[in-house]
């Protein structure tokens, strides 16, 4: 059932809008990583109702970000329409692998939280290691043809479409780290930026898909909403102040911490 859109705002989820939106604007990452167990395991949500209402909350901030890298000249189209062209029919694929099960019953909740607990595992690791790897395989990137890096950029957004998909995690640090390897000469506000702007059809996509399933509720939507906006733009104008690097640490600890208390969900 699709709650209706709220009346009034909710307060502790406006808060929690926030906090998350102010994450989000000091990182770039967060957003999906952290609402989506927010809503689980602070609120009592359904792991699908939670990940449907966080692909449209992602859908609406990152739209936001989309205008603000546009204006900038720091989306690169041809990336996106790459990323694209993998993640939309991985986005269909995984949502008609999704309705051909039971939403409400244990199992697909259960599903739902493992992949939703590994991916924020992966998620840490990568915040962590993120200028390790990228040096490890930068250089057997430079050895790879253009038509090579097009097609592996491709499988890279099915990949990142169907986890998003099916947990709301994975369009920003996974993607924006897989984009740093493989396309190292690219300005990195470049790379973000165009994270950022194919992360709207696909967090639309998906966030629409769930809502026909009926998993979606527009009232914890609008008061996430309320928050999270003044939250990015408090988070965005700290963020130069802050050591990234500490900020990374934190940000993994806490995503270790929440998908063990995910791994222990029933």
């Amino acid at each position: 059932m699709i709650v209706p859109w709220p009346s009034s705002i909710d307060l502790p989820y406006a808060t929690s809008g926030f906090l998350v939106g102010t994450l989000v604007g000091m990182t770039g990452v967060g957003g999906g990583s952290l609402m989506t167990p927010i809503l689980i395991l602070l609120f009592g949500v359904s792991p699908a109702t939670a990940v449907g209402t966080d692909l449209l909350f992602a859908a609406a901030t990152k739209t936001v970000g989309s205008l603000v890298h546009g204006f900038n000249h720091t989306i690169d189209w041809r990336l996106v329409a790459r990323l694209a062209s993998g993640s939309v029919p991985a986005t269909l694929l995984a949502l008609l692998a999704l309705y051909s099960l039971d939403m409400s019953g244990g199992g697909t909740r259960q599903i739902i939280t493992q992949i939703l607990a590994v991916v924020l595992l992966f998620t840490a690791a990568l915040l962590i290691m993120r200028e390790s790897i990228a040096a490890r395989y930068a250089g057997r990137i430079g050895d790879l043809g253009e038509r090579s890096i097009a097609l592996i950029t491709i499988a890279m957004g099915a990949t990142v479409g169907f986890l998003v998909t099916c947990s709301s995690v994975g369009a920003g640090a996974i993607g924006v780290t897989a984009l740093l390897i493989l396309y190292p000469r690219l300005p990195a506000a470049r790379i973000v930026g165009s994270d950022i702007a194919h992360a709207v059809p696909l967090t639309l996509i998906a966030g629409l898909g769930h809502g026909a399933m009926g998993s979606i509720d527009l009232h914890t939507l609008g008061s996430l909403l309320v928050g999270s906006m003044p939250g990015i733009f408090f988070g965005s104008s700290i963020s130069p102040r802050l050591p990234d690097l500490l900020v990374r640490y934190v940000l993994a600890a806490v995503l270790v911490a929440v998908a063990a208390r995910l791994l222990a969900y029933r």
